[in-house]
This record gives C-alpha cells, structure tokens and sequence, in this order.
C-alpha cells in the first residue's frame, strides 16, 4: 500500500528545515504502507533540536540561522574520514584575510601542513561581516587515529578534531579460517553456589573456563552497565544510568584481594551478608536484585573502609586519573543519588556545574571516592573473566553487548545533558510483534551536539566498553543511522526517525574496535533500509541472522543464504527460548498481557503455520524424523543454523538447559518480571553455573554442534 496524500501543513519550508536537521518526515511500516508524519510531530522533534518551527516565520527565520552558522565557526568542530580517503576542510576567516592550516598527529611527530585547494566559494555577510572560506586539503597518507587541525588567521588560532577511521575491520583470532560459536546469557540470572542471589562476575569467569573447555569460543552476555546506587534497582540491563560504567551489582565481595586481610571482625561482618545474600541463589524467582544488592553493598563499604596497601592504592589512583572527568562525575551522581535517596532533587542539584553541587562534591569527597573504587574493583574482576575466558580455551571470550541508550534522570544524562535532546524519548514504530510500537524512555543523544563535542562521548564509552572484550554487539545498530523520537505526550506510534551521521559513527565504532582487537557485531533486525546492511558488511561490522526471522520467497531462508558476515542464532533474548516459542508462548503471553492488536485465533493460527513451516524446512533437510521431541527439535534448529556459512553462531543458554520462560516481553513493564527470570531447565529447576559442565541437555546440544562444524 502507497499513500503519497503528503498533509497540507507539511509545508515545503517546513520539509526543507526537517531536512536540514535530519528528520525524516516519512517512512516504509512493517506492513509495506508508506506513512508521512504528521506536522505537529516534526515540529515537536525540532524543538528538541533546539529549534523553534513553531510558526512559518519562525521557520524561516530558522534557515537564515543555520545557514549562517557554519560561516560562524573558523573550522568545523569535527572531520571524520576514512584511512586512505582526501577530504577538504572549510576554513572561515574574514574576507581577504591570510590562513595557515597544518595537522598535529596523535603520536605526537612532525606537523603537517595543508595545502590550499583551488576551490572559490563567495564570501558572506555573517552578523554584520564578511566573511570568506578558504578550502584545504587533508592528505590521503595520514595515518589511523585522533589528531588536530590548526588554523592561524591574524592572531586567531582554531583548532578541529579530525579522525582517520579504518576503510574496514579485518577478522581477527582466525575466524577467517575457522567459524566461531558460543553462548548466549543473562549473567544476573546464571548463578552459582557463591553468588548473592545475582549472577556476578567470578561467575561469568567460571562460565566462560566452562563452556571454552565444551568448545565455545565466546559467550555473550547482557549489557553489564551501571544502574542506580540506591533500591529500588531498574531490572533492565538496557535502561542504565550510563553506558560507560559497570554495574557493581556484579561485583564478587569476596574476591576483592583487601577482603583476604580484613580483621576478624570486619570479615565476620562481610561472611554475615553472604550468609543473608547466598541463598538468594536458590530462590526460584523472580531475581531479587535489591536485597543482593543490599547486602553487597554493605558488604564493600566494610572492605572499601579498610583502605589498601600502597601499591593497590597506586594502582586505584592511576585508574582514576586515567578515567578522568567521566568517572568522576559518574561517581558525584552516585553519591548525590544515595545523599537524596529516592526523594526529588532540587533544581540547583540537577545542574552539575551549580554552587549546590560544587558543595556537595566537596562534602560527599569520600562516597564518591567510594563509587570511583567500586568501579575500579569491577574492572579488575572483568580483566579476570576475560582472562579466564581466554585461559578456558575461547578464542573470543567475553562478548559485550552495549545498550541503545540510558535513563533520562541517570548519570549520563545528568553529566552531559548537552548531547541529549530534551522532551523526547527513543523508541521503536509498530512492527509484527510490537504492533503498537516501543517506547524505551531513553533520551536520544543529540546529533548536532555530538558532532559539537567531536563524538568525545562516544569515543570515552566505547575505550571502557571495548577494555575486556573480545567482541561487541551493539544493540539496535540502526541507531548509529537513524533512530525514531518520540516527543514527549505521543504515543510510540507517532514519532519520527532522525538520521545520524553513521559514517562518523561507525567510522569511530570501527576505529576502536581495531585497536582494541575486538570483533564487532551490529544487532540489525526491525525495520530499517536494506542498504545498511551493505554499508555494514563494507565496513567489516557483522550483522545479526535470526533463524525465525530470515524468510526468503514467503518461506524460511535455506541456512546457505545466511550473511558469512554474521552472528547467527536460533532466537533472541526479546522472544521465549525456542522450546517455549515453539509452544505458543510468544502468542499466549501477548494475549494474557493485553498486547495483541490482532484477533488471538488468528495470531495463534499464523503462529502454527510458522512452526509447521519450520518442522517441513528441518525434515526436508534429514534433522528431524517422525514426531520428534522437544530436545531433537532445539538441537536440529541449531544444526541447520550451523550449516550457514556465518562466521560466529550463537546458542541461548536457556535453549541449552530446556528453558521456556521469556526473559523480557517487550512492551511492559510491570505486568511481566522482565529481566527477573532465573536460569532453569524445562522441569523449572534451577541451573547454576557449578552444574553447567556436567548438564545433559546441554552436552548433547554442544555435541550436535560440534557434530555439524566438523561435517
């Protein structure tokens, strides 16, 4: 279905400044119709934007303004090229005035000077004067990294970032050679015998020693970012208060080296929360995250207050001055977020620069020192797992997964409230399981503002992300391209897409995922245009294959037609695990909940039809005989996923040990324990990390894997 009947208050001009800044004011539904969006939305996404279309003369008023800001600024804040590439930068000076131009490498030797192209642009009235540009050239040798442009004009210095960004990403540890595969888990709901009621990050080493000794070469886990210091905890991983840190929810008490030390009745009162936390572990659920983290916390205060030896406390300090300014204010909202506890902030303490806060800061020095410490207690238990990940035979290890964004009151958004747009939300438009679309409460980092900033946010959180990893997934990577707001009062239906610079984006994404080492995998499902998955796979980034959604010609895609560049996978951690999917349960779930648009027959009907569609495909290929049972049908689904040629292929471990619950329904938020599910077997008997080597289940899914990478 087309409908091109554009609203009469879509106005040329009005489309025209919706342009400039990136808004796109229509696009293609999950149905195949063609939708504009309505004029009030527009204006409502400019006005985040900082910019007022509120009348046609405010308008109009809007392109004089942006078309003389860029004459306003001598360089641009920010070049992003590829390594090899010539680009040409604008440099504004006043008119018949003399320009020096040269670039300071990041390693520090010989400035390079720039030459002037041969480029005439006239000059223009800017605020009462004339200015002109010149346009020089960056060279096409400049080696990959950040480094500097100056510009000198009659005494005036400037300065830009420009960024040389790999033309692709080469695969490492051999994947080239020899496909990967691993797990897939929720760490906060695989337990252990020692956790505190969460899965934690001793347990995400002895997972990951366990499942490379099975042959796994990594296991990805859910975003580890940080949440609040205070109860209640937000149970989902993908609505952190910043995407920088780590959550110290994960954090081990007992295996911080100064616990060993402690005096007798200090430690007396650490083992008195373990005793409280542990049997949390055998709690069938829901997760109770903040009694563990009650007891944790409590926990590390004792061991934090102790204090450290001179040369654990060298260390703690040259980890705090490497991380700077951003752990700093991460570690300042922590302590005015446990100093408020719950109760609203005043106005002054939601502005970090205020005298309020600056107070504060100066009061609260030793609970954000404490926040700072926590921080570098969770890395050195990550440096750990990656370690034993490594030690255990995988040749990834830990796949990190980096959330869309993050809490509109959190860190983040409290310390940089520059780049993110105010009064909007992210989110998603219908789609066939969401049918009335997603709203993720999470403010939408500005792209004009990133650009401002040079990408330094973004290049501070991938640096932290990408430390222990051997692998990340970035989820929704449509957001580096584009991602719907929805403005504040709308539903998640009326919103629209704002296009971000992605080859800035993932330029910078590829940069630091190569000098870290790390495979990088985008999470490119939903509606999107279908280029982008080729501009991905130029630029070396895999994308995700899900096995119930690749369809080709009304049917199930033959496995053989996968993308080689991909992480592929039976399932998703947004649907039930496939012993469950394939009973219905992403249908009955929906309808219980009340989110079904559709009559539930004719939903239950298509679900069959989809499932009958999926037993025809494995018996056509000899993985499944006559009536067939739960487990055979798990382990031929990852069979026939394994006989795609995508270089990584990724297992739920809930489909591993005969889960069926969903871990999360989108579209809720209370009405289902989303992120609260513990690991349990189909029987509902809880999985822990010390029974992982030695399940059944699981053993015989690994060797029906390993069976099928050997054909």
């Amino acid at each position: 279905m087309f409908d091109d009947a554009r609203p009469h208050d879509l106005t040329d001009s009005l489309l025209s400044l919706a342009d400039r800044c990136g808004i796109v004011p229509d696009f293609w539904g999950f149905d195949g119709s063609h939708r504009w969006v309505p004029a009030a939305t527009v204006v409502s996404v400019l006005a985040a934007l900082g910019v007022d279309a509120s009348s046609p003369e405010r308008v109009e008023l809007a392109h004089r303004h942006a078309e003389d800001d860029v004459w306003r600024h001598t360089v641009p804040p920010v070049v992003v090229l590829r390594e090899g590439a010539v680009a040409q930068v604008p440099v504004h000076v006043p008119d018949g005035a003399e320009a020096a131009v040269w670039v300071e490498l990041e390693d520090g030797s010989t400035p390079r000077e720039l030459s002037q192209a041969d480029v005439y642009v006239p000059p223009r009235e800017v605020d009462g004067v004339l200015v002109g540009r010149a346009t020089f050239e960056l060279p096409a040798d400049l080696p990959l990294g950040w480094h500097t442009l100056v510009a000198a004009s009659e005494g005036v210095v400037s300065r830009c970032t420009v960024v040389v960004t790999p033309q692709r990403l080469a695969l490492p540890h051999g994947l080239a050679e020899r496909r990967g595969w691993g797990f897939m888990a929720q760490l906060y709901s695989v337990r252990s015998s020692h956790s505190w009621g969460v899965g934690d990050l001793t347990d995400l080493g002895e997972m990951a020693w366990t499942l490379g000794g099975l042959g796994a070469d990594f296991v990805l886990v859910n975003p580890l970012h940080a949440g609040e210091p205070v109860t209640p905890l937000t149970p989902s991983p993908y609505l952190p208060t910043t995407r920088r840190f780590v959550h110290p929810l994960y954090i081990r008490p007992e295996d911080v080296p100064e616990t060993a030390y402690l005096p007798v009745a200090e430690r007396s009162l650490v083992e008195w929360q373990a005793e409280e936390a542990r049997p949390l572990s055998a709690d069938p659920g829901p997760i109770d995250r903040d009694a563990a983290w009650a007891a944790k916390k409590s926990a590390l205060e004792i061991i934090y207050g102790a204090g450290r030896s001179g040369v654990r406390q060298a260390r703690f300090e040259a980890y705090r001055a490497e991380q700077g300014r951003g752990l700093e204010d991460f570690a300042a909202w922590c302590a005015l977020a446990e100093h408020f506890d719950g109760a609203p902030w005043p106005a002054a303490a939601l502005d970090r620069s205020s005298a309020l806060v600056a107070r504060l800061r100066s009061e609260l020095a030793d609970r954000i020192t404490f926040y700072c410490w926590l921080q570098w207690v969770a890395d050195e238990q990550l440096t750990s797992a990656q370690q034993s990940a490594v030690d255990g035979g995988m040749r990834l290890g830990i796949m990190h997964d980096l959330a869309v964004g993050v809490h509109p009151e959190g860190a983040d958004a409290w310390a940089m409230p520059e780049v993110f747009a105010q009064r909007v939300s992210v989110g998603a438009p219908p789609d066939m399981y969401n049918q009335q679309g997603q709203d993720w409460s999470q403010p939408p980092w500005r792209p004009d503002a990133l650009e401002r900033a040079a990408y330094a946010p973004f290049r501070e959180l991938l640096h932290t992300v990408l430390r222990h990893a051997g692998a990340i997934r970035i989820d929704h990577v449509i957001g580096l391209f584009r991602l719907w707001w929805i403005p504040e009062g709308n539903g998640a239906h009326d919103g629209a897409y704002v296009r971000y610079d992605h080859e800035a984006l993932v330029g910078i994404l590829c940069l630091e995922a190569q000098r870290a080492g790390v495979v990088v995998i985008g999470e490119d499902l939903g509606t999107f245009e279908p280029w982008v998955r080729d501009y991905l796979s130029d630029r070396g980034v895999l994308g995700t294959s899900v096995l119930w959604f690749e369809y080709e010609g009304g049917t199930f895609m033959p496995p053989e037609h996968y993308r080689p560049l991909a992480l592929a996978t039976v399932t998703t951690h947004d649907l039930p695990p496939t012993a469950g999917y394939l009973a219905g349960e992403h249908v009955e779930l929906r309808d219980r909940l009340g989110l079904l648009t559709e009559p539930v027959q004719a939903v239950r009907a298509g679900a069959r039809a989809e499932r009958q569609r999926m037993l025809d495909l494995l018996a056509s290929r000899g993985l499944i005989g006559f009536d067939p049972s739960e487990r055979e049908l798990v382990e031929a689904m990852h069979r026939l996923v394994m006989q795609s040629p995508s270089v990584l292929v990724g297992v739920s471990l809930a489909d591993a040990v005969g889960e069926r619950r969903a871990q999360n329904q989108p579209g809720t938020d209370q009405e289902y324990p989303n992120w609260r599910v513990p690991l349990a077997d189909a029987a509902q008997r809880l999985v822990q990390v010390d029974d992982l080597g030695s399940n059944p289940r699981l053993r015989s899914l690994v060797a029906a894997i390993e069976a099928t990478a050997r054909d």
